[in-house]
């Protein structure tokens, strides 16, 4: 692991110019020599072929969670392996993989070996994979808000935040059927994060506008825990219902998709190696 191509997304709302040079310096310092950055979306994000006939037996990425997402499942099936580097906002399949340490620490960590390959748990669902974690229902709807707060667009916010509010208080529900969990009406929100001993699942659900402002904040933040939730348990597979029959709303690692009205959620391997911390 000491030759590498690198991915950044320069169009991020979290890209910073002096934190790539930094990581730039890192690398020097670690003896890890970069052979080509490949600068997303703008650039392709490379194929398992591509790298192959470049003999390179690892790509890494600085990117937030959506961007890394793209690049790892592009990569299912590659014999080589994803170092994944804290690039974006909440950074959560990083802070996964080593902990919630620095690009240099971890590269450190690469440099004296104390590293190792893993194929993690993601879930999987008819819209992709979720490597980080993954939300369903039309509290999904407080991500344009979110967005708008990014590139600092101050209308957005206020149209998006009363469109939000109106989903949240008025969508239809989800109901986990299969296994049945939680309320039998359902919830605006359900999360679904990957774990070694089951996906573990959450469903958010509010009563009065306080609770929904307070949920709201949680969404902006990225930090869903601080919202007020029902702790649902973990488990292997989960088949969920829309209240009206309508198409499910859904962030796959913070990328908007949309589910039939009946949608199955299952925890399968990763099918690329993904480098991790043996200290993380």
């Amino acid at each position: 692991m000491r030759k590498t191509w690198l991915v950044i997304n320069p169009a991020s709302g979290s890209y910073d110019e002096d934190a790539f040079a930094e990581l730039m310096s890192s690398c020097e310092r670690h003896g890890i020599a970069v052979d080509r950055v490949i600068r997303f979306p703008e650039e392709d994000l490379p194929t398992g072929d591509e790298l192959e006939a470049a003999g390179m037996a690892l790509v890494t990425i600085f990117t937030g969670d959506g961007s890394i997402n793209a690049l790892v499942t592009r990569l299912y099936g590659w014999g080589g392996a994803v170092l994944v580097l804290p690039g974006g906002t909440m950074n959560l399949l990083a802070g996964r993989l080593h902990g919630d340490v620095s690009s240099d620490a971890i590269l450190g960590r690469v440099a004296a070996d104390r590293v190792g390959l893993l194929r993690p748990t993601v879930v999987r669902c008819d819209g992709g994979d979720a490597l980080a974690g993954l939300m369903v229902g039309p509290g999904t709807a407080w991500n344009s808000v979110r967005e708008a707060m990014r590139r600092y667009d101050v209308p957005g916010m206020a149209a998006g935040a009363a469109e939000a509010i109106g989903e949240s208080t008025g969508g239809a529900r989800i109901r986990l059927i299969d296994p049945p969990l939680g309320e039998p009406e359902g919830y605006p929100l359900v999360l679904m994060t990957p774990d070694s001993e089951g996906m573990e699942l959450k469903g958010y659900i509010a009563q009065t506008i306080a609770e929904y402002a307070q949920q709201g904040v949680a969404l902006l933040k990225r930090d869903f825990r601080e919202g007020p939730h029902d702790n649902l348990g973990q488990c292997e597979s989960m088949t969920m219902q829309s209240e009206d029959d309508r198409p499910i709303d859904a962030l796959i690692d913070g990328e908007p998709a949309r589910l039939p009205p009946r949608a199955t959620f299952r925890q399968v391997p990763c099918e690329v190696d993904l480098v991790v911390s043996r200290d993380g």
